[in-house]
């Protein structure tokens, strides 16, 4: 739907293949921001899933839930820590008071995935002391939110768009962008400029000189 920001396009991952996970915590904002931090998360995005009404909006997302969904690449962070961080960062047994709206739900893409829920799970509720009552389902359908709700956070720091301007002269261009799922957890309280740098001397782009201009961006941003 969206597409990769041009200053980004060269960016490799050691896996060379990434894979998908879609979950939801309640409100997506937070979600979001809370993964796009990780190392190894690659991009982010908030949406829609886990119900059978058409086109669900924000506004009318009938029996849909906020959700979240992540691409990793799994030679950095892998499915099983992505699931540790689902269940470590909300209580799963919430009643739900707005409908669907902020249940707590997984949707697997696979028998694989599927399988590394079944095992997690159970490690968690012997780790939380209760039964989990995480709504878990196969992948059927997820509908991107609406552009103002991706990378939520970021975006109400305007000066630093300013600043992005030139990597990002449209929105629509932060939604799949790493550094921006990065920037939208920093604001959220996620990370530090210290480790986001040091993340990006790491990164793999056949464009040297276009990393140099992130970190240079990154070291001179002001919020």
């Amino acid at each position: 739907m969206y597409e990769i920001p041009e200053v980004e396009q060269s960016l490799r991952w050691p896996s060379g293949s990434l894979e998908t996970a879609t979950f939801g915590m309640g409100c997506f904002w937070g979600p979001e921001a809370r993964f796009g931090s990780l190392k190894g998360i690659v991009r982010t995005r908030v949406g829609f899933a886990g119900g059978t009404t058409a086109s669900p909006t924000y506004r009318s997302m009938g029996d849909h839930t906020e959700t979240v969904e992540v691409d990793f690449d799994p030679e950095l962070i892998t499915y099983e820590e992505v699931l540790r961080h689902f269940w470590r960062n909300h209580y799963p047994n919430r009643d739900e008071y707005k409908g669907r709206q902020y249940i707590s739900l997984l949707r697997y893409g696979g028998n694989q995935q599927k399988e590394t829920i079944d095992r997690i799970k159970k490690e968690m509720e012997q780790e939380m002391g209760e039964p989990i009552e995480t709504d878990i389902g196969p992948f059927e359908n997820f509908t991107w939110a609406e552009e103002r709700h991706q990378k939520y956070y970021l975006k109400r720091y305007p000066r630093a768009l300013e600043q992005l301007h030139e990597f990002y002269p449209e929105p629509e261009l932060l939604v799949n962008s790493t550094l921006a799922a990065r920037l939208n957890g920093f604001v959220k309280g996620f990370g530090s400029r210290a480790s986001l740098l040091a993340e990006i001397e790491e990164w793999e782009m056949d464009n040297g000189g276009e990393k140099k201009r992130l970190e240079m961006k990154l070291r001179n941003m002001k919020w």
